[in-house]
């Protein structure tokens, strides 16, 4: 199973969000998320994120929140992401290699092109619940959730 971390950097009660819009064969194709991507072997949470963080935007995170984790189901992919939120970052914004970095207003983001799964926990990041779900797709298209 793939492990991954997902980082929402917030500044002005906006999230920094990634339009997927330079990759081919990209399964998050046209679609806002947050940034992050793969752990490295013996990479823990908290670095991978710092680290994806910094290829990705340019920015140093300097502290992060963990939020929980979504198992992400979709037929036979299976991938765990390890959610997390920074407001205390540095640094100068890059140009993204993988799409379009925007800075969205927090109450606007759920009117985004976003996985519809995306839709379930981004609410309980602005309450501080904490997640652990999973979110099940068929194709892409958006079956349900459950807790884990």
């Amino acid at each position: 199973m793939d492990e991954t971390v997902l980082c929402y950097l917030i500044k002005n009660d906006s999230y920094l969000m990634l339009k997927r819009n330079k990759k081919k064969n990209d399964m998050n194709e046209n679609k806002y998320i947050g940034v992050g991507g793969h752990i490295e072997p013996k990479e823990s949470i908290y670095d991978a994120c710092k680290r994806e963080v910094k290829e990705e935007t340019g920015y140093e995170v300097n502290s992060l929140k963990y939020h929980g984790k979504v198992l992400f189901k979709n037929n036979d992919f299976e991938e765990m992401m390890y959610l997390f939120t920074s407001n205390d970052f540095s640094g100068t914004e890059i140009i993204c290699g993988e799409g379009e970095l925007i800075w969205i207003p927090i109450n606007q983001v759920e009117k985004l092109n976003l996985w519809e799964g995306d839709k379930i926990f981004l609410p309980k990041l602005r309450t501080n619940e904490e997640i652990n779900i999973k979110l099940i797709y068929d194709n892409d298209k958006f079956i349900g959730w459950e807790k884990l």
